[in-house]
């Protein structure tokens, strides 16, 4: 596979363009100047070691060095074959709360970005793990396939937002089941499901969906977000706060009971996060409790620069047009080699 580093950088290609518009500009205007003088063959007579010819493949040359400089700029790369890679690692499934009570800011800056910036931190110490995405609010969706490309996951965790899903409630157990569904079918690895909440208004089986994941030894491990005392939630785009039907100031509290319920079946951790790292570590030594098996991944292998092609051909090509004048050269007009 080809491609370019810098890519961008091909826009100056447009500058060979106008570099013949100006050579063949000067070109005319060097005629016309010569024609002012009298015949043109007369003018060369005068001028017998003028070599048209020659400044013209001088031209070119340049023209040529300069293609270069600008493609080995660009960086060329050539890529291997598609190859398959043996790693050991895990299979995890991330699913994210993303209703409107994780807009409250009981953490700092919100619960819902603190959740995100602790899955960025737990991603950066993936290697060979496979990670996927859910997130759910009344309903659960796949955010991001199961996958080894932590920069795509990165990508698609910094875009979440509580838009994302339009019914707002918290289906934990439809977070649940569809997290069991995404898991890599044909591998024996050991997985588990990182479910980060605030467990306001939970809505479906949650416990029931946490015990069949344990039944098929997957762990579901709960991160409680938020303060049990609550917090009210601010409106996007102003200063007021979510109210109720009559008025009041909506409060939404950590159900922290519920969350450790659902831990409890899943036999796996729960953990209420805080302003500090602690959520984060807890988590990390818990997966790193999980056995390591083979995991299949099929990866392109680096890509190999190719610019000191480019550098190269251009400097030859520098190097013939600093040797070859632009008049004709005395001393080679008296070989006569097939005289």
């Amino acid at each position: 596979m080809f491609r370019f580093a810098n890519p961008d950088y091909l826009y100056l290609l447009g500058i060979l363009l106008l570099l013949i518009v100006f050579y063949m500009y000067v070109s005319i205007q060097k005629k016309r100047a010569i024609k002012k003088l009298g015949a043109p063959s007369l003018i060369a007579q005068l001028m017998p070691d003028a070599s048209p010819s020659r400044q013209r493949i001088k031209f070119w040359l340049l023209w040529s060095a300069i293609a270069c400089v600008i493609l080995a700029i660009a960086g060329p790369q050539f890529g291997s074959k598609m190859e398959t890679v043996k790693r050991n690692g895990i299979e995890i499934m991330i699913c994210l709360d993303v209703s409107n009570s994780m807009l409250a800011e009981d953490m700092v800056p919100n619960r819902l970005e603190k959740s995100k910036q602790m899955l960025s931190k737990l991603t950066d110490g993936f290697k060979d793990d496979k990670v996927g995405l859910i997130v759910f609010a009344g309903d659960a969706y796949t955010q991001l396939p199961i996958t080894s490309d932590y920069i795509s996951a990165k990508m698609f965790l910094s875009s979440i937002n509580p838009s994302m899903v339009s019914t707002q409630g918290t289906a934990v157990g439809a977070a649940i089941n569809l997290a069991l569904r995404s898991f890599t079918p044909s591998e024996s690895s050991e997985k588990a499901i990182i479910l980060i909440t605030d467990g306001e208004n939970h809505e479906g089986d949650a416990v029931a969906a946490a015990k069949a994941a344990a039944e098929k030894g997957i762990h579901v491990n709960i991160v409680g977000m938020g303060l049990p005392k609550g917090a009210p939630i601010p409106i996007q785009g102003s200063n007021d706060f979510m109210k109720d039907k009559e008025g009041n100031v909506v409060v939404t509290q950590l159900n922290e009971t519920m969350c450790q319920e659902i831990a409890a079946a899943g036999k796996g951790l729960y953990v209420r996060a805080d302003n500090s790292n602690s959520a984060l570590k807890s988590l990390q030594n818990e997966l790193d409790t999980l056995n390591k098996t083979e995991l299949d991944n099929k990866v392109y292998s680096e890509y190999n620069e190719q610019f000191y092609i480019f550098a190269w051909l251009a400097l030859i090509l520098l190097l013939a047009d600093f040797f070859i004048l632009g008049r004709k050269n005395q001393l080679l007009k008296k070989v006569k080699l097939f005289s």
